[in-house]
């Protein structure tokens, strides 16, 4: 079992950043996806952005190339999601994953674990 617990959402204007975390715990991660999808209203939950924890391995959504980077800490365990230059399109709650590598590509569905979510909402 993996426990994710993500933090680090709130209120920002737009052009704005914002850092997400998301703390693992449960057991080791070196054979694992770590990713962060998002849901905004009315709309499916989206891949956003992903990594290899063994490698650093990254991966991203065409939406926020260049924006968004996602980064992992060993010592802490923990996995973070910058995101700058915000647009109010990416108000969404967002949520922290993982999955074994075996279980196919980083990108796409189905994750094994999951955190609670945490909302970004980006104001015009």
């Amino acid at each position: 079992q993996v426990q994710l617990v993500e933090s680090g959402g709130g209120l920002v204007q737009a052009g704005g950043s914002l850092r997400l975390s998301c703390a693992a715990s449960g057991r080791t991660l070196m054979s694992y996806y770590m990713g962060w999808f998002r849901r905004a209203p009315g709309k499916e939950r989206e891949f956003v952005v992903g990594i290899r924890w063994g490698d650093g391995s990254q991966y991203s959504a065409d939406s926020v190339k260049g924006r968004f980077t996602i980064s992992r800490d060993n010592a802490k365990n923990t996995v973070y999601l910058q995101m700058n230059s915000l647009k109010p399109e990416d108000t969404a709650v967002y949520y922290c994953a993982a999955k074994s590598i075996i279980s196919g590509s980083p990108t796409r569905l189905p994750y094994d674990y999951w955190g609670q979510g945490t909302q970004v909402t980006v104001s015009s």
